[in-house]
């Protein structure tokens, strides 16, 4: 969008690459409503405009993708950062087999200008180090703007996102499904054009990092809810046992309203958990897991449904206990220390009892649409 200044440049030098190294192939400018007169030097340069309406990277990027009609395709911005001449190690990659060939700027150099601070040595690095850790990914640049891919591979992956966090979407789908990647070292140099860039650092930064953890329910969901189980149930024993004296501290009902609270949030954490990873499986977002597949064929409604009951039944029973307890002094004054311990289980119980409950039922409906 926008590219008068280079985008005769860019498609010259990819020109240049598919004669010299004789590669039989098309440039094709996917055009997101320039009004600078892009797209007639795009044509006159000897490029194939495809003109996409709906706005945003990912969607230009996805318009051109369709419409090229090349086996393999290397995409690249069009603001002459990138050198479009030397693609001989992305094609070689690809003709080995890879699905995915990423450029890896930290590799191949980042030129004094090219790349601000804050995205060279936090941004970027940050974001790829989450990629690794969430995704298991091997890239390690992963919003190089420089890329080759097997058409097919990546139409397949029925990437969804319109927006800059598209470039994050086609990495992480990639390793989810176990598509073939390599890396090559590619050099980033300062943009050819004077008007400002596209990308906003703080709003698109954002989008990725939100990207990142919505794609991976076990980051966001299910490792924190089950370290706020752990502590809350560690400490909950604990207390129920009297009160927690460390140095000159005191911890005693007042703190178990907290474990417990801990318990809940916890344990809804990973029901979020599991109901994002089958939806996400169910709507083809993500492959199928094969532990949740294990868990589906052993624990079914009727084993949810049992296990809710049992908590429920042993929160009345303590609630029915806990009054016993009361009527041994004529239902006067308690003391507290000595009841919460009693109640404070009690009402646990009966809450993830409810959840339990309901979220087998949830989780049935979701079934329904999974194996269907």
């Amino acid at each position: 969008m926008n590219e008068a200044e280079t985008i005769a440049t860019c498609i010259e030098k990819a020109q240049a690459f598919l004669s010299d190294f004789n590669v039989s192939g098309e440039v094709v400018v996917a055009d997101n409503g320039s009004t600078d007169g892009s797209q007639d030097l795009a044509r006159k340069s000897g490029a194939r405009v495809i003109d996409v309406n709906q706005k945003g990277y990912g969607s230009a990027l996805m318009g051109g993708l369709k419409e090229a009609h090349g086996q393999f395709i290397i995409m690249a911005d069009a603001d002459d950062s990138y050198d479009l001449y030397h693609l001989d190690g992305f094609l070689e990659q690809l003709r080995r087999g890879c699905d995915l060939v990423m450029g890896n700027r930290f590799r191949g150099g980042i030129k004094p200008g090219a790349m601000p601070f804050l995205h060279r040595h936090i941004g970027n690095p940050l974001l790829s180090i989450l990629g690794r850790l969430f995704y298991k990914s091997p890239v390690k640049d992963f919003h190089c703007g420089l890329r080759g891919f097997r058409k097919q591979a990546i139409l397949d992956l029925d990437l969804r996102t319109t927006g800059m966090e598209f470039a994050s979407e086609m990495v992480v789908k990639a390793s989810l499904f176990g598509l073939k990647i390599a890396e090559v070292p590619t050099t980033l140099s300062p943009a050819g054009r004077s008007r400002p860039p596209h990308l906003r650092t703080w709003r698109d930064g954002w989008r990725h990092l939100r990207f990142l953890m919505l794609y991976s329910p076990r980051w966001l969901f299910l490792y924190p809810g089950m370290f706020l189980v752990a502590v809350g149930t560690g400490l909950t024993i604990l207390l129920l046992l009297g009160p927690l004296r460390i140095g000159g501290l005191a911890f005693d009902i007042h703190t178990m309203l907290y474990t417990a609270m801990s318990i809940i949030l916890g344990y809804q954490s990973i029901q979020f958990a599991v109901f994002s990873r089958v939806f996400a499986v169910t709507e083809g977002l993500m492959p199928a897991n094969p532990t949740l597949e294990r868990l589906f064929r052993v624990i079914k409604l009727e084993t949810g449904l049992a296990a809710g009951v049992i908590l429920i039944v042993f929160g009345f029973a303590m609630t029915i206990y806990s009054l016993a307890t009361w009527g041994s002094v004529d239902f006067g004054e308690l003391d507290p220390r000595v009841t919460f311990r009693l109640v404070i289980p009690a009402i646990l119980s009966i809450i993830l009892g409810v959840q339990t409950i309901l979220s087998s039922f949830f989780l049935s409906v979701l079934g329904l649409s999974r194996r269907s």
